[in-house]
């Protein structure tokens, strides 16, 4: 039933998404960068907080008139800066709520990667504890209507106590001291918050805080135009001694007190409760299927310490010991704990050559369920199926569009775990037999690599930025890339005529049957 709900919300995300990329691109395309706008949206709240610290008041009597100074007597800076917070949180509850939608949708939570599902729950409580802290700041009657919910909810409590939490909204206790405690509250948990982040992304090495800088100006141009066109204002000062009866609520943050007020404490307690351990435990709930594919495995005969799969491991479960037998040498070690099973580092080993002559290739380093000896002869089969003057080989990843689609006589197809698995030296391979006019590399858009460095590795790889590359001429010319998500077929078949009419125009004799090599020369293979 879970994966069932999974691929529900995975194709509404696709769908989505590929609308988003008609129209931003995929490197601007908001969806992709979910994870790193929360980090960006934290930062501005960060920066528009610490200017209104400076103007407020932090008494009893003068924190209301601070706010009402700044939101009009300094609309200007002031008041922007008041929106620009108000509204950088609301936006980041939004893309930190569907951050976590969309990584559950891709499955994103299972096997190694459950650390960081499992830390980001408590995020959740940090965030929503930490903005309506501010909205009790304010000291409006929605303060005043926050601080008397909040304190009969957390009142029924055992270890608070409803007598205990009345306090903290009695006028007889309310005091400036009181005030000052919610100022440090209120810097404190987005502190904790912050170490939360870090925490989350621990696991990830260079995991994406930044987005696009085109993308972070267009959405801080936006927050500016909003907080100018619709200024957040504040309702009526707070009065204790006055029943709050209509109130400008927050959806975003305070969504689940109406409900305070149908269910009782008791029942909306139970509700987070149950919502958060539910989110913390699915890892286990829904575990890893047993038929996924095995993690990274090392062979030291093969393993030269070169560190190239160290460097390009997106989960850093690659580290480098003393080689077993070879002294003062390194070689890999993989913790099967962090290991996703991407395969981005088999694709980075020197040893992992088709050009090897052995029986069997086995390289430094490579998943036990995709070998790169399997890989090279399910590419000596495939070539041996093709025909035609427009041959030319496909390499798709499992995460991205389906390239078998596109399979035929002169097409042949070859699907990876992922983009990344693929050494360049395959390309090397297949791009010195004549018949084979190219080589086209398909898999995710780099904004959104199911294993997220495997798409920019592969490009950097091709380009000769990243070791290993291409290293003959023949690779160089008929190498071609292509990056496409789940939904873009019609793309690929696009592209796949684009590629064939520019090797045609390149190689104006490649249709002439005489200068051919003879099937059976390419079933030798």
């Amino acid at each position: 039933m879970i994966r069932q709900f999974e691929q529900l919300l995975l194709n509404a995300f696709q769908l989505i998404e590929d609308g988003f990329n008609q129209i931003f691109g995929n490197r601007w395309n908001p969806w992709y960068q979910l994870g790193a706008l929360s980090f960006y949206f934290f930062w501005i709240i960060i920066v528009s907080g610490l200017y209104l610290f400076i103007f407020f008041d932090t008494s009893i009597t003068g924190a209301y008139e601070s706010v009402q100074s700044l939101t009009l007597g300094q609309w200007y800076a002031g008041g922007i800066m008041r929106s620009l917070h108000r509204y950088a949180s609301d936006g980041m509850a939004i893309t930190v709520t569907l951050h976590l939608i969309r990584e559950f949708s891709l499955g994103r939570f299972r096997g190694a990667r459950w650390f960081s599902w499992f830390s980001g729950v408590p995020l959740l409580w940090l965030l929503f504890a930490s903005a309506i802290g501010g909205y009790w700041l304010v000291w409006d009657q929605l303060a005043q209507y926050i601080a008397e919910v909040t304190s009969e909810w957390f009142g029924w409590l055992p270890v608070i106590g409803d007598s205990l939490a009345r306090n903290f909204v009695s006028t007889k206790t309310l005091s400036d001291r009181f005030f000052s405690l919610l100022v440090f509250m209120h810097i404190a948990i987005p502190l904790f918050l912050l170490l939360g982040m870090f925490i989350h992304i621990k696991r990830i090495k260079l995991a994406k805080t930044n987005p696009p800088k085109g993308l972070a100006r267009g959405v801080l141009a936006a927050l500016l135009l909003l907080s100018i066109i619709k200024p957040a204002l504040s309702m009526q000062q707070a009065e204790l001694s006055l029943l709050v009866t209509d109130i400008n609520m927050d959806w975003i943050y305070l969504n689940v007190y109406p409900l305070l007020d149908i269910w009782g404490a008791a029942y909306v307690w139970l509700l987070l409760v149950g919502i958060s351990t539910v989110l913390a435990m699915l890892p286990w709930l829904s575990p890893e299927k047993s038929d996924a594919l095995r993690v990274a495995a090392v062979n030291p005969e093969n393993c030269n310490g070169c560190s190239w799969c160290f460097q390009d491991c997106p989960y850093e479960a690659i580290t480098m010991v003393d080689h077993e037998f070879k002294k003062g040498h390194k070689q890999a070690e993989v913790d099967a704990d962090l290991c996703t099973a991407c395969g981005i580092c088999a694709g980075s080993c020197p040893s992992a050559t088709p050009f090897r002559h052995v029986d069997e290739l086995v390289s430094g380093i490579e998943i036990p369920d995709f070998s790169i000896d399997r890989l090279r002869e399910e590419t000596d089969r495939q070539l041996a199926h093709l025909d035609g003057n427009e041959q030319i080989v496909v390499f798709g990843c499992d995460h991205a569009l389906n390239v078998k689609t596109i399979a035929d006589r002169q097409t042949a197809v070859i699907s990876l775990p992922c983009s990344g698995l693929l050494p360049p030296s395959f390309a090397d391979y297949i791009s010195r037999k004549e018949a084979i006019k190219g080589v086209l590399i398909s898999g995710c858009s780099g904004e959104d690599c199911f294993f997220r460095k495997g798409s920019d590795w592969t490009e950097q790889r091709f380009h000769r930025q990243r070791m290993p590359h291409l290293r003959t001429k023949a690779g160089a010319e008929k190498v071609q890339i292509f990056w496409a998500g789940p939904r873009e077929e019609k793309k690929l078949d696009q592209a796949v005529d684009r590629y064939r009419r520019e090797l045609r125009e390149a190689h104006p004799h490649a249709g002439d049957p005489s200068s051919q090599p003879k099937t059976k020369e390419i079933s030798n293979v």
